[in-house]
């Protein structure tokens, strides 16, 4: 599979999904087998666990895209609001598809599904809506909701192992990432009271708490403002509010700018 040829021919984000999955199919092609016995700093997962919920999550993906469907789509920001039920089911596939399958196995096959993967997304005409695991959704969609899971998982790989070089986290997919999550946050929480910056990524309005003051021009009255990798790590749980202001990684100003009670956004 070239990057070279296909770059720019497949709309929706399918490039960014691609290219950040195959930089973590190659880091974890360089790992000795007794990494993936190490701990994953996701409670209860190892590294080849990990692994194989990558897999499981790419070879979902390419079963949606062969499952059209004429349903009205379920808005992205309520759709990821179902992986918290799921989350049982989620674990016993992940667990399904690790089996007694030694780590260098799993990459092959995740290698495998990637060829899949970038078959099916080089569709000419694809389907706009399709059935995901939680629901119909549109296709652009849920490309961007596994572009989040492969940058996401990007970063626990790279904070499970630290002695190793980090999995790259390339602008595209980074950056498709944080405005889809800055687009979930304001659809979660409709209103103009907060102004969340992500540069330089993504800006957006929502609304949290009382009603209070809107932003019409100038300065909003309640600003947050941190980067890319914080707010993805806030937006899935990673990390905590408090943690993240700690360290000095989320900058906010005014009385209503906390994002407790919006996070974590998926669950």
């Amino acid at each position: 599979m070239s990057n070279g040829r296909t770059r720019g021919t497949r709309p929706g984000g399918a490039d960014a999904l691609l290219e950040q999955s195959l930089m973590v199919s190659s880091w974890l092609g360089e790992l000795p087998q007794e990494d993936f016995s190490q701990p994953s700093v996701l409670p209860g997962w190892d590294v080849r666990t990990l692994t194989a919920h990558l897999v499981m999550a790419h070879q979902t993906l390419i079963a949606a895209l062969r499952t059209p469907t004429s349903e009205p789509p379920v808005p992205i920001e309520r759709y990821v609001q179902r992986y918290r039920p799921g989350a049982e089911s989620i674990a016993h596939r992940t667990r399904e598809t690790a089996g007694d399958l030694p780590g260098p196995e799993l990459v092959e096959l995740l290698g495998a599904v990637l060829e899949t993967l970038a078959e099916r997304l080089a569709d000419p005409a694809p389907p706009a809506v399709i059935l995901g695991p939680r629901g119909p959704i549109r296709r652009d969609d849920i490309l961007a909701t596994r572009i989040i899971e492969v940058v996401v998982h990007s970063d626990d790989l790279s904070r499970s192992l630290p002695e190793r070089e980090p999995i790259a986290l390339l602008r595209g997919p980074l950056g498709r990432c944080s405005r889809t999550l800055a687009a979930i946050l304001a659809g979660q929480h409709p209103g103009r009271s907060v102004e969340v910056r992500i540069p330089p990524y993504a800006a957006v309005q929502c609304g949290l708490g009382d009603p209070g003051p809107t932003h019409t021009r100038g300065t909003p009255p309640n600003v947050v403002e941190t980067d890319a990798v914080t707010f993805l790590r806030l937006a899935t749980g990673r990390t905590t509010w408090d943690a993240a202001m700690a360290t000095g990684r989320v900058h906010a100003s005014g009385l209503r700018a906390d994002l407790t009670p919006a996070l974590p956004l998926l669950s």
